[in-house]
């Protein structure tokens, strides 16, 4: 046998390598196959994630634009968008109807000028308590966790009013309208459960750190504070035209940010950390 035929594969051999060689081609091509048909179905979920996103936004534009520009006030509701507490479980009584944003006026209100219903208390009544807040706002949030139990105390001593403006102008901000949901929600309390309405708002405010609350949640929060079942005032959005005309009253007034605090017809400067000793020296100066 020669040197060189003594490496010639023999014909076994040459098999295998064949062998070999189609199978890594086959699994060249297998791999292949696997990643476009990964691309594929990556490519599909992205387009259907990206449908999805298009409608949620066209749903939620469509019932933003669905909203009427007139609509009821809720018990306790007062002409200039307010709730009113007299205590913590108590309302006072307006009969306000309706309200439509084509009664607002048409310019705002001049500079230096309160907007209106917020003035001093008179002698013998309780100090007046006007706040402009937005459940979806991390200030009121903070507001509320500060100075709700005085606002409690105060409440229930007869030695202050309270009067919420709830309004939604942070809506931007979210892709579920939670600014207006939340004060729908407050208003279907003070309609409801007029009773329960001052602790329907510290929880709703005390939730914020855990997110926005989808309908269902607005509803078991109102009934863990004992109030009755809102959710059909929640899907039918009964004073979401209620919301609307609060939020652009404020606007039109100059409120430009939440919390904004009025104590006695005063505006308070950094309220969460004025507004106690604010507010206690109104109420002092009463004797």
């Amino acid at each position: 046998m020669t040197p060189s035929s003594s490496h010639k594969p023999s014909k076994s051999q040459r098999s295998a390598q064949a062998r070999e060689q189609a199978r890594l081609l086959r699994e060249a091509q297998e791999r292949q196959e696997r990643r476009k048909g990964l691309l594929i179905r990556w490519g599909v979920v992205a387009a259907v994630v990206a449908i999805l996103v298009v409608v949620g936004l066209i749903v939620t534009n469509t019932i933003r634009g669905q909203v009427p520009d007139a609509g009821p006030a809720p018990s306790g509701g007062n002409e200039y968008g307010g709730i009113v507490l007299s205590s913590s479980t108590e309302m006072e009584s307006f009969e306000t109807g309706d309200v439509d944003l084509a009664t607002l006026p048409s310019d705002p209100r001049p500079a230096g000028e309160l907007p209106p219903g917020i003035a001093a208390s008179g002698d013998g009544e309780p100090v007046q308590v006007v706040s402009y807040v937005d459940v979806n706002c991390v200030f009121c949030a903070e507001f509320e966790s500060t100075h709700a139990e005085q606002i409690r105390t105060w409440l229930d001593a007869g030695e202050i009013t309270m009067e919420h403006r709830n309004v939604a102008y942070l809506d931007r901000n979210s892709s579920t309208d939670y600014s207006s949901r939340g004060a729908n929600a407050l208003a279907c309390v003070a309609e409801e459960s007029p009773e329960a309405y001052f602790d329907f708002s510290t929880g709703l405010f005390a939730n914020y750190e855990n997110g926005e609350l989808d309908d269902a949640g607005l509803a078991s929060l109102a009934s863990t504070v004992g109030a009755a079942d809102i959710s059909t005032c929640l899907s039918e959005g009964t004073f979401r035209p209620w919301v609307n005309f609060t939020t652009e009253a404020a606007e039109l007034d100059g409120i430009t940010g939440t919390p904004t605090i009025y104590v006695d017809g005063e505006a308070v400067p950094e309220a969460i950390d004025n507004f106690a000793e604010f507010t206690q020296e109104k109420i002092d100066a009463k004797g």
